[in-house]
């Protein structure tokens, strides 16, 4: 497998990444991803909303799992204990998230398959990274022990936490078979728009400290590339369905207070 990881190669591919992450702010600023509370028909053929979140989740964690197994690196303990991060974060999105969705709503393919080849490119970034081409002793067991690693791992959680603790917020919004969109009003719901969009971003960028390596920062990068500006449509549309009752919470897009 070492073979496949060639070290110019591998950085081409983690600075187009980044500067992709650019575009896509730009492009998503003009465009909106047809999903969930976007969904529009022009995106084409769609799929069974769980079963779409599962299929376009899926590439990270199975893709992480054969880098790692076939790595000689797989025993070493800081570089699975970071990748048991990344796996832990993507089994809850693969296996548990999809299955705790409610209503019927559909998942286009485009969107499904711009996510695969999106988690499947990030799983290589990530997972050549950590067993691949980090420098020989770069991450030693005593790396479990810095501060980095500590800070990045406490602000890894927190972000999980208010993702997954938003999640639950929108999903309790709605009984079983109602439509109806609601204005969110607890957690960080009380200080932006897409409080789950928060927690996420804030998971990567903690992971980006604990692995302190390129490939985690251009990830902390893509994550609000893609989610900002899908923050700032969810807030419009908010605007423009609840009028002063939501804009009278003067609440920001995803980053509190800020933006």
């Amino acid at each position: 497998m070492e073979k496949f990881f060639n070290p110019t190669g591998y950085y081409i591919v983690v600075a187009s990444m980044a500067v992709l992450a650019v575009v896509v702010f730009i492009a998503l600023h003009r465009i909106n991803a047809g999903y969930g509370m976007m969904y529009a028909k022009k995106w084409g053929p769609t799929v069974n909303n769980r079963l779409g979140w599962f299929i376009m989740e899926v590439p990270a964690p199975a893709c992480m799992a054969v880098l790692w197994a076939l790595s000689q690196r797989g025993g070493d303990p800081a570089p699975c204990v970071m990748a048991a991060l990344f796996c832990l974060h993507y089994f809850q999105r693969t296996f548990i998230f999809p299955f705790l969705i409610r209503g019927k709503n559909r998942m286009p393919w485009a969107v499904i398959i711009l996510g695969m080849v999106f988690n499947a490119i990030n799983a290589y970034m990530i997972g050549g990274w950590l067993f691949y081409l980090s420098p020989e002793g770069f991450y030693s067991d005593k790396w479990l022990l810095s501060p980095l690693f500590f800070l990045g791992t406490a602000i890894f959680f927190i972000g999980m936490a208010i993702n997954l603790h938003s999640d639950h917020v929108i999903r309790t919004l709605r009984k079983p078979g109602d439509n109806n969109h609601y204005i969110p009003s607890k957690g960080f719901y009380r200080f932006v728009a897409s409080a789950n969009y928060f927690g996420e971003t804030v998971e990567w960028i903690g992971f980006a400290i604990l692995t302190w390596s390129v490939a985690g920062a251009v990830f902390a990068i893509w994550t609000f590339a893609n989610l900002a500006p899908r923050a700032k449509a969810i807030h419009k549309k908010y605007c423009n369905e609840f009028g002063e009752s939501y804009t009278s919470l003067q609440r920001r897009f995803i980053i509190p207070f800020l933006y």
